[in-house]
């Protein structure tokens, strides 16, 4: 005869700890491990065959939530209905979980003050980390300074949310830096209100492959570019200013259409085009900011936090681009590493970025009006292609990135589309773009090599790393 062993209360599992500690709770101890061990049972799209295994596992993440919900009362309502989506999911028989209600509950955009925090329990699929719909469970708390708050009544973005990881299970022990709502397995797609990007993963990073990108090239880096990289939280609120600017981007501008988030399927350097668009802006708009700002002598705290935020922004677009993103991923359609190529190149090319004598320097008074032509360039392409038809946009596209990065010899594209493919219909198009259309440089080659341990190493990185 087996005796059921009794589950914990709830006031055992808190361990009277308050929320600025509830990665140390039991309970939340509890509903990782379970969650850790629901993902073993289920299949790549989230069902589990196993139900009598998964019965007791089930149990502890819903009595876990149940338990940590008093510590979110912002959240009460999602936990909630996180708990009920867990158990409807167990009683019609663990098949392709639907958290719909759940999500749609769940309204983190709501509660953007800094230091608060949130859990997050969904089925969900990791960008850049796991492809399988498994059960995730995560801390996170909300990065928003007050001058982020004051800046986003200029740069109005209520879909953006920041956030900082506290703890995780293994589906965000990866690249992935970003919580999405479309990544959560649901019956039906909602009406979208938020989207959440982790600015500790992504300052930390940025940290440690600039630091060291920057002792590979010999490049002597300006004084707050090295400040940078010696302050974790000065660094977080950075590419808050950043994303909040570049997210912004995408639905704003003279768009041939909606150039990215539709997710058609297109050649993958327009999607290099769209994101260095984005972040072309958001470096444009802190120049306009810093000189703005820089003529007041009245400027209040927010305001001077900012100005210095705006100087760092335009240091992290640009080596963040060209470090990180171009080396950084496979050579398959990689349109982040091609964005990073082309910023590097077009700098080059303009004489205000220089590798001579194995070293590389920056003519810095000139810098900002080079990449703001790079962001004319890319808006010019934009504005014409309203008036043209889809492939003739694409046309131009490849002819503005083949201008600045060389294709690759046996290129299709480059030698010029055959008739038949000028006639047919865009998937031929499409189809015809190598997955690697325009190879890394010698530079970025012996780069990569050097930097590919270091890069390697950011997986799973998060801000006390």
């Amino acid at each position: 005869m087996t005796i059921a062993t009794p589950s914990r209360t709830a006031h055992e599992l808190l361990d009277g700890r308050t929320v600025a500690e509830v990665e140390h709770t039991p309970a939340w101890a509890q509903l990782k491990n379970a969650t850790i061990a629901l993902q073993k049972l289920q299949a790549s799209d989230g069902s589990i065959a196993d139900a009598s295994a998964a019965a007791p596992l089930l149990d502890d993440v819903i009595d876990a939530i149940e338990a940590l919900s008093p510590l979110f009362p912002h959240d009460a309502a999602y936990l909630e209905a996180s708990a009920a989506d867990f158990r409807r999911w167990r009683a019609e028989g663990l098949g392709v979980p639907d958290f719909l209600d759940s999500l749609v509950a769940f309204q983190p955009q709501e509660h953007r003050v800094d230091g608060i925090r949130h859990l997050v329990v969904f089925p969900m699929y990791t960008q850049n980390g796991s492809r399988d719909r498994h059960v995730e469970a995560v801390l996170v708390e909300a990065i928003w300074p007050e001058f982020i708050a004051r800046l986003e009544t200029e740069y109005t973005n209520r879909l953006f949310v920041s956030l900082r990881l506290i703890d995780f299970t293994p589906g965000y022990d990866t690249n992935s830096a970003v919580l999405f709502p479309e990544t959560v397995a649901m019956r039906e797609i909602p009406t979208f209100t938020w989207g959440a990007i982790f600015q500790d993963r992504e300052a930390a990073r940025y940290r440690r492959v600039t630091r060291a990108a920057a002792d590979i090239t010999k490049l002597e880096l300006p004084a707050d570019a090295a400040r940078l990289l010696d302050d974790q939280v000065l660094a977080e609120e950075t590419f808050v200013m950043w994303d909040l600017i570049h997210d912004r981007t995408h639905m704003r501008g003279d768009l041939p259409f909606d150039p990215f988030m539709i997710k058609q399927r297109m050649p993958f350097f327009l999607y290099s085009l769209e994101e260095l668009r984005c972040d072309l802006t958001a470096f444009r708009e802190c120049v306009a900011l810093q000189a703005r700002l820089s003529a007041r002598d009245d400027l209040d705290a927010a305001e001077q936090a900012m100005l210095d935020h705006a100087g760092l922004v335009q240091y992290a677009v640009i080596f963040d681009r060209i470090f990180r993103f171009a080396i950084t991923g496979s050579r398959v359609r990689n349109y982040d590493g091609l964005g990073g190529q082309l910023l590097f190149a077009w700098l080059h090319q303009r004489r205000v970025l220089h590798w001579t004598d194995t070293s590389l320097a920056f003519d810095w008074d000139e810098v900002p009006a080079a990449v703001i032509a790079l962001a004319d360039a890319i808006d010019e392409l934009y504005w014409r292609s309203i008036d043209r038809p889809k492939t003739a946009h694409w046309l131009a596209a490849y002819d503005l990135v083949r201008s600045v990065v060389t294709p690759h010899p046996a290129s299709v594209w480059a030698r010029g589309l055959p008739d038949d493919v000028l006639a047919g219909l865009p998937k031929g198009y499409t189809d015809a773009v190598r997955d690697d259309e325009f190879p890394l440089s010698m530079f970025f080659e012996a780069l990569e090599k050097k930097m590919r341990q270091v890069i390697a190493s950011t997986e799973g990185i998060r801000g006390t790393d």
